[in-house]
């Protein structure tokens, strides 16, 4: 399939000066796919399965993008996310009905009904253009919100992590620090304490009164539990993150699926000498990358695009799903992502069959009726468990 080729074929640490390869003007496509990380090519290649016409564009933005090596994906294990996209891209270049551009997407008009969607979108070569669809995916993901202490930004991705199962292996044992606020620390440690005992918790002037009594709600025993693990709370307030060694360099055997990296940073406060350790995960608040979800009236839950699980991830917005870190499901890592990309391939193919097959059976004289209920897993639930000596509970139990 020569359609997405221009993208299989694009740099691996760049999308940026990539020339981009226009969608076809003379169709509609089954689907349009916002975003092309992960959760995003899953949905390609499961709609490319099925020979559905999808069309995915890719802002070449990523939040895996700084780190050095993707990790916990079977079969991929230790290679750069640069080089994951890029051989997903390969393989699924092979299927003549899916088609890639770069670009970011300016806006998204619903036309008859939510039947039809004009995706808007600007070319990384200044040009923009209008490609149409059934179905719109919205794969667009989150971006961390890093604080401007020097260091933090600079080194985001390479010893300075959020997710222990993404990074936390490659530094087990090593003098580690956890970078937020006091209530997040206890649970911090909890989910590492496999991996480290020398644990210090830079809570940068969060250790207040009030912030105490969200840990005391959030993590009852928070305080005996930090001395258990004997993790100590450094509270004064960070002025920087000093790289001293680098530890991706020289670069670990690439066929190796981990192995150690060994940075090493000091850690600067306002007051009161320096401390240094050798890695460090954060909590630090996130955001959704793009606004044309909210825009297009997609509600949000805990500031993500809301989904129902139940219908394939389908939003509040008729005809638009939401897959991967963006949406609501709260789960934020490579092999959810790409199951939350093929589960609304699935779910959005089978739905256009059954839009077809109405009209088809419309156009030979017959009468359709469609029940809600069909799709409607909730509304099945209350019909086959009615409330009596059998009732089997709630839906959402």
């Amino acid at each position: 399939m020569k359609n997405i080729l221009a993208l299989g074929a694009l740099p691996l640490l760049s999308l940026a000066g990539a020339s981009p390869l226009l969608p076809r003007d003379d169709i509609t496509y089954d689907a349009i796919i916002i975003g092309g990380g992960p959760s995003g090519l899953s949905a390609l290649s499961g709609l490319a399965r099925v020979r559905r016409s999808v069309l995915l564009i890719d802002s070449g933005e990523y939040r895996n993008g700084p780190t050095r090596h993707m990790h916990d994906v079977i079969g991929f294990d230790g290679v750069t996310p640069a080089y994951y996209r890029w051989a997903a891209r390969e393989q699924i270049s092979h299927y003549d009905t899916a088609y890639g551009v770069n670009g970011t997407v300016t806006g998204v008009e619903a036309l008859n009904n939510n039947t039809l969607f004009q995706v808007s979108t600007s070319y990384f070569d200044g040009t923009s253009g209008v490609a149409s669809a059934r179905k719109v995916v919205l794969a667009t993901g989150l971006r961390d919100i890093l604080p401007s202490t020097p260091g933090i930004q600079e080194n985001w991705g390479k010893g300075i992590f959020w997710c222990p199962w993404c990074d936390g292996h490659e530094h087990a044992d090593q003098p580690l620090g956890l970078l937020g606020p006091l209530e997040d620390a206890a649970g911090a440690v909890r989910e590492i304490s496999t991996l480290n005992s020398d644990i210090v918790a830079f809570v940068n002037g969060t250790d207040t009164a009030a912030a105490r009594a969200a840990a005391d709600a959030s993590f009852p025993g928070w305080d005996r539990y930090l001395a258990l693990h004997n993790v100590t709370v450094e509270n004064r307030t960070l002025t920087r993150v000093a790289r001293l060694r680098d530890g991706g360099e020289p670069p670990a055997d690439p066929s190796l699926p981990t192995a150690p990296e060994y940075d090493l940073f000091r850690v600067d406060f306002a007051e009161g000498p320096s401390t240094q350790r050798a890695a460090f995960f954060a909590s630090f608040p996130d955001e959704l990358r793009s606004d044309v979800g909210p825009r297009m009236g997609v509600q949000l839950y805990g500031g993500r695009l809301a989904a129902d699980e139940s219908r394939g991830l389908a939003t509040n917005v008729p005809g638009v799903y939401a897959i991967g870190d963006a949406n609501s499901d709260n789960v934020t890592n490579v092999p959810h992502a790409l199951f939350t990309g093929k589960r609304t391939a699935v779910y959005l193919h089978v739905q256009l069959a059954r839009e077809d097959a109405d009209k088809e059976l419309a156009g030979n004289g017959t009468t359709v009726t469609r029940r809600d209920e069909d799709l409607d897993l909730r509304v099945v639930w209350e019909k086959m468990n009615p409330r009596g000596i059998l009732y089997a509970g709630e839906f959402d139990q």
